[in-house]
């Protein structure tokens, strides 16, 4: 058995761990999902996420396209692929039309949901806008008019963005506004300006369970609404990420039904937004200090496992290191060190392999790993 075999087999056994995680009568639905083949190189495969989703027995998913090569002109081409993935899916990819603000987006919207879109995907990152640009409004009056949702990236690479946001969903009442990976730009300023709006909805995919952790202490958990992000995110990882941290804040069945699908399926049927309860979790985080050292090295080393560098500095080796040590966590240790060893012969065979598509699925499945050990990390409590 090759190392990329024994790794993808110990990611199985956390894929049954999800299965006994989840909530009696879950039904899954993932807000953030891409197809396409990105300008940074990523790519989203039809056959891929379908498959994922029957893996995992999800009801669907909202869908767009990436930051495409032929994106221009106003990602007609690929809102055109979006449609038809949508449709050769039988309706369970509910198609979203992503928008340039440059290029005509609200003729290219009225486009695209002519012809069958359900939501809209704007990206102020990667389409080089601001929140109090005026091209805004016309599409924000256009979700209401007819009663779609829109999709917000707001995840990193942009300056504060709450105050034109909340003036944006203010001047357009009824608007159904999904703000994606957790706000983390903004999200005390989102969480406090958003925070309480029926209607308004924060995803959570993001990379760390501290993002959701503190989300969940600002939000409603009726405003919270599950995204894996694919194909950036893998499974079971985004789904162990969600329902892990929002029983560790105190979730219950119900809530966690409604995070992990309910209330997307709401939005997609267009109905009535739950009543708001109060935000769950506290305001502190209490872990063994291994466990936060060990937290810490591994954030070290995400960045270069990202950019498929040499971990020069050790830092995985130092989270090895530390998850040997014993101070009444044996259990999660164990599995910590089991998964980071195994991340870390990857990380030092990818390097050898010709192929870039051999290197990408090698370094791509050693982060899945980090990711699972610093999950268990940050949730184990003191």
């Amino acid at each position: 058995m090759t190392g990329l075999e024994r790794a993808r087999s110990l990611v199985e056994t956390y894929e049954n761990d999800l299965r006994a995680e989840l909530p009696d009568g879950a039904r899954l639905f993932d807000v953030h999902t891409h197809l396409g083949y990105d300008i940074d190189g990523m790519r989203g495969s039809y056959d891929e996420l379908t498959a994922i989703l029957d893996r995992h027995g999800f009801a669907g998913a909202f869908t767009f396209c990436m930051d495409e090569h032929d994106r221009e002109p106003a990602f007609c081409v690929p809102n055109d692929r979006t449609l038809a993935h949508s449709k050769r899916s039988g309706g369970r990819l509910v198609p979203f039309v992503r928008l340039d603000l440059t290029a005509q987006p609200l003729e290219e919207a009225r486009r695209a949901l002519d012809l069958g879109a359900r939501g809209i995907k704007l990206h102020p990152r990667a389409q080089a806008f601001a929140l109090n640009d005026e091209r805004l409004q016309p599409i924000f009056a256009l979700a209401v008019e007819r009663s779609v949702p829109i999709l917000i990236h707001g995840g990193r690479g942009l300056p504060p963005i709450a105050e034109d946001l909340e003036a944006l969903v203010l001047r357009n009442e009824g608007v159904m506004l999904i703000v994606a990976h957790a706000g983390i730009a903004d999200m005390a300023g989102l969480a406090g300006r958003l925070g309480g709006m029926p209607g308004v909805y924060f995803d959570t995919s993001v990379w760390s369970a501290l993002d959701l952790l503190d989300l969940y202490r600002q939000v409603a958990p009726e405003q919270v609404v599950y995204a894996s992000d694919y194909p950036y995110a893998r499974q079971p990882n985004s789904l162990l990420l969600a329902v892990r941290t929002a029983k560790l804040a105190g979730f219950d069945d119900r809530q966690l039904r409604a995070m992990l699908g309910e209330t997307a399926i709401g939005i997609r049927d267009g109905s009535t937004p739950a009543s708001l309860t109060s935000p769950k979790g506290a305001s502190s985080l209490v872990q063994p200090l291994t466990f936060a050292r060990i937290h810490q090295y591994i954030s070290m080393s995400v960045p270069l496992l990202w950019l498929r560098q040499h971990d020069a500095i050790g830092a995985l080796g130092l989270a090895v290191n530390a998850s040997r040590e014993r101070d009444g966590h044996a259990a999660e240790a164990e599995r910590i060190q089991e998964l980071l060893v195994t991340a870390s012969e990857l990380w030092r065979d990818g390097a050898a392999h010709a192929s870039d598509d051999e290197r990408v699925a090698i370094m791509r499945t050693a982060i899945q790993l980090v990711n699972l050990a610093d999950l268990i990390a940050i949730t184990t409590r003191a």
